[in-house]
């Protein structure tokens, strides 16, 4: 690779390394803070657990941030480039074009091998260990869900507020019973309790002293006109909540699957009597397994199409390739979301039907790079 080759392969090797880190910055900011901040402000997880899951979100981030950070990447450098004459000064002094492209395509390439290596093996895995993570850590710490002055929804059937918290003892306790259809059928607020859990089972109770009961209509209990039962005890329960990670186990997605495992649920799929359901699993295993392939070809697609419409643009405003840059990614994923809405459709193939998006890119950037060859 001669002095021009890699002086360009560098520029443009750490503006997409730039790109990429933002994106990647943004996307896990986004999904870190859905999945983990509510948890965090409960006290249930530890700033070692924190960053420890933020880590395990590297690898499915990246997936989605390579294709945007390879097409802004070269945006960036080719638009400056060809903004600057540094394109054209290449071109007097002799040099093809596909001599000047030449390490751009060769890092998309390289870009592309690394997305397969993170679509069908790391993320898989770290989406995995992600989530028992999670699990786990919140099974563990299940007195954390009771946040004083909060009232607590995590409770499949009830609603709990306490005012105030010492370890196990509670202050000031106000709990709904609620139906099928969230409606509160009994009310019970008592000065003091008491919460207990019990690893062997994983049961959640809580134990209300001084507690003053008001019962509803069951089958009405929003019909006001009549009167409610209020009677005072001096001990109420011991009221059993339902903790969604006690009753509920960590199930693994088909997504998750890295390509042994799917190519082996594909065998196995294939080897089964034949039906109507063998037929669409068979078919869903081939879309995740395509869809993963597409995804990483896209890093390719999208650099190919970035580097005419680098040079043509022929602007090094930073905004301005961005908004390219964002504009060819979403042109990209609505395509993709199109092909989508046939996975319920087997007999049109929507597992080849994937690949169409990064077809009509490589179709486009090619034309474009040709056509720019030419002149």
């Amino acid at each position: 690779m001669h002095t021009l080759q890699r002086h360009i392969f560098t520029s443009v090797l750490f503006a997409c390394a730039a790109a990429v880190g933002v994106f990647a910055f943004v996307f896990m900011a986004v999904n870190g803070t859905k999945d983990l901040l509510s948890y965090v402000l409960a006290g249930q997880l530890t700033p070692g657990e924190v960053v420890h899951l933020f880590l395990l979100l590297v690898p499915f981030v990246l997936a989605f941030a390579l294709p945007m950070g390879l097409l802004t990447g070269v945006l960036l450098v080719l638009g400056r480039m060809s903004a600057q004459q540094e394109i054209t000064a290449a071109r007097a002094a002799g040099l093809s074009f596909g001599y000047v492209t030449r390490p751009v395509l060769l890092l998309g390439g390289l870009a592309m091998l690394l997305a397969l290596a993170v679509n069908y093996s790391f993320l898989p895995r770290a989406r995995v260990a992600y989530h028992e993570l999670l699990t786990d850590t919140l099974r563990t710490k299940p007195l954390n869900l009771i946040v004083p002055k909060t009232a607590i929804r995590d409770f499949p059937g009830w609603v709990v507020y306490i005012g105030d918290k010492d370890g196990g003892i509670l202050h000031d306790c106000w709990v709904w019973r609620l139906d099928e259809q969230k409606r509160v059928i009994q009310f019970l607020k008592a000065k003091s309790g008491h919460i207990d859990y019990t690893p062997e089972d994983g049961r959640l109770q809580i134990t209300l002293t001084e507690c003053t009961v008001e019962e509803r209509d069951a089958t009405d209990p929003e019909d006001f006109s009549k009167p409610n039962s209020i009677a005072t005890v001096g001990q109420a329960g011991p009221i059993e909540l339902k903790n969604f990670f006690n009753t509920q186990t960590f199930t693994k997605k088909q997504a998750w699957f890295t390509v042994s495992e799917l190519l082996a649920e594909h065998a196995r799929l294939v080897a089964a009597p034949p039906s109507p359901e063998r037929d669409r699993a068979v078919m869903q295993v081939l879309i995740t397994l395509n869809e993963k392939g597409a995804l990483a070809l896209s890093v390719f697609s999208l650099t190919l199409l970035a580097v005419p419409l680098g040079i043509r643009v022929s602007r090094k405003e930073t905004t301005a390739n961005l908004a390219l840059a964002i504009l060819c990614a979403l042109g990209y994923y609505f395509l993709t979301v199109m092909v989508s809405w046939l996975n319920n459709k087997p007999a049109l193939r929507p597992d080849l039907l994937l690949w169409v998006p990064n077809l009509v890119l490589l179709a486009v950037g090619a034309g474009l790079y040709r056509r720019l060859d030419r002149r």
